[in-house]
């Protein structure tokens, strides 16, 4: 969840605010698909809670859990995903529309640079981390994948405030 975190930490309290304002709750059955591969997607999704899994010909290659986004890299490139997205359980997400959040991100320059800053951060953590897995056959890169996976302070305090606005979209999206 720690990468996800990365998005809400970057952003400020009433941007939080506001993607709960402008996006809406849905919920998802087990075996829904979000995201189908090779198809647009119109929404950058948060999960609320649940587990998601990603999956590509036929193979899972990750597990999403509340906090995780969904649809970042076709929000950025705008091409269709390269992955299908669906429930593995009962789960709720935020969508928050390409539209909307386009129209946002033009009217509002700080909010703009906060949440291409966090999206910069949290793929280049990604990258880094499947780089360093894939170790292109050395033994040596054991000890690189769990640098990968260590925090700097910087980061830890952007994580730790990206718990706590999770934790504050999660009451408003409640009571709503």
């Amino acid at each position: 969840m720690r990468k996800a975190m990365y998005l809400m930490g970057a952003l400020e309290d009433s941007d939080i605010e506001w993607l709960a304002a402008n996006g809406t709750a849905a919920r998802l059955t087990r075996g829904q698909e979000l995201v189908r591969e090779g198809q647009p997607v119109d929404s950058l999704f948060v999960v609320l809670d649940g587990q998601l899994a990603v999956e590509s010909g036929g193979t899972q290659l990750a597990t999403l859990l509340a906090g995780e986004v969904v649809g970042e890299i076709s929000f950025v490139d705008s091409r269709p995903p390269l992955a299908t997205v669906m429930a593995l359980d009962a789960a709720r997400i935020l969508a928050v529309r390409r539209d909307v959040l386009q129209a946002k991100l033009a009217a509002d320059s700080r909010f703009a640079a906060n949440f291409y800053r966090a999206l910069a951060i949290f793929l280049a953590d990604r990258l880094r981390t499947t780089t360093a897995r894939l170790g292109y056959g050395r033994p040596e890169q054991d000890a690189v994948v769990e640098a990968a996976d260590e925090l700097g302070d910087d980061l830890m305090e952007t994580v730790s405030q990206g718990t706590r606005r999770f934790d504050n979209l999660l009451r408003r999206v409640r009571g709503a």
